[in-house]
């Protein structure tokens, strides 16, 4: 019995194999006009499959993440600062630390690439198959507070616990209550070991305390990201912004 396309497709469909069904015309043309074996066209045709998969999920990802922008590690110029090598982000991007369950600590003034860094290393990570979720500080400590009453900080904070890696920007730019402290203490010690954390900040950890509005609690917080971590201290090679230098650097006309 001769199945024809569309039969063909719908027994695909059936198995839930839908970028396999989608592509099952083209893939037909391509065997037949390059003799493929039988094997050769199996393996096409899942791969296909996996690809399409794949790429719905990391997707998916992107939009879960929350990113506030799309930053690459290959636009990060070290040049422009000091505390952190090319050789340092190539070993970063290897991504051992996200299997590792190894946290990076950015430090720096503001306008070093600190959020840059850590958005790429996320991207990084989406793209391997890991999943990330983004949050400056500020809106983290008022969500963790909401989560009580409302649904989608709640919703929020759940796919928080759950990431393979957590990035919290602009730790120490602005404090928080006693409350958002503890929750926030109650956050990172739910994914202790089994989550990777990214954070960024503008203050050494000597006074995170004054953000955090506890010594004690601030100690124990400190002892549990920095356990197993990589910091790194960024700083302007010459005083000026990174972000800004990046900026004029960019507008600049092209010479021919």
């Amino acid at each position: 019995m001769k199945a024809s396309i569309q039969d063909l497709q719908s027994l695909l469909l059936g198995f839930g194999l839908k970028h396999a069904a989608a592509h099952m015309d083209p893939l037909i043309e391509t065997a037949e006009a390059e003799e493929w074996t039988y094997r050769q066209f199996l393996q096409e045709l899942l791969q296909t499959e996996v690809t399409g998969r794949n790429l719905k999920r990391m997707r998916r990802n992107m939009t879960g993440a929350h990113f506030p922008a799309e930053k690459s590690l290959e636009d990060f110029e070290t040049k422009y600062v000091e505390g952190i090598s090319p050789t340092q982000i190539a070993q970063l991007r290897e991504l051992a630390w996200a299997d590792a369950h190894m946290n990076i600590l950015l430090f720096g003034p503001p306008g070093v690439g600190k959020t840059h860094l850590a958005i790429a290393l996320g991207i990084e990570a989406v793209k391997a198959g890991y999943t990330v979720c983004f949050e400056r500080m500020d809106l983290l400590a008022q969500m963790l507070v909401n989560a009580d009453t409302q649904r989608k900080d709640a919703f929020r904070i759940k796919r928080i616990k759950e990431a393979d890696v957590i990035i919290i920007d602009e730790i120490g730019y602005v404090p928080i209550t006693r409350d958002q402290a503890t929750r926030f203490f109650t956050l990172l010690s739910s994914i202790y070991e089994h989550s990777t954390l990214i954070t960024t900040s503008n203050l050494p950890v000597g006074q995170w305390s004054e953000v955090l509005g506890d010594p004690v609690l601030t100690g124990a917080l400190l002892d549990r990201m920095l356990h197993h971590s990589r910091c790194f201290s960024i700083n302007s090679v010459d005083g000026e912004s990174y972000r800004q230098r990046k900026q004029v650097a960019q507008k600049k006309p092209q010479r021919d």
